[in-house]
């Protein structure tokens, strides 16, 4: 629940701050609104970082084909970046 919670949190308090007339005494309901929409923005924001976060490109792995003058078979040996090189 990553963005949906942070949107979730932006529409009540929109709801609390706009549609809400409710007052109690010491107690401030748009203020609130107002923190719930902050907050859903934060957390809003934040979910987009982890999801970019996620999504970043890996160097893909190298393909070597070497090919077998005997057998007159061709071989693929598949290497990531951070393996050791082959001597």
């Amino acid at each position: 629940m990553t963005i949906a919670g942070g949107i979730i949190l932006i529409m009540l308090g929109a709801i609390l701050t706009w549609a809400v007339e409710f007052d109690i005494a010491g107690f401030d309901i748009n203020v609130v609104g107002v923190i719930l929409m902050l907050g859903g923005l934060v957390w809003l924001l934040f979910a987009l970082y982890r999801l970019r976060a996620a999504r970043r490109v890996v160097q893909a792995p190298t393909t070597t084909v070497i090919e077998d003058p005997v057998t007159q078979r061709r071989v693929y040996e598949e290497r990531r970046y951070d393996d050791p090189p082959v001597v």
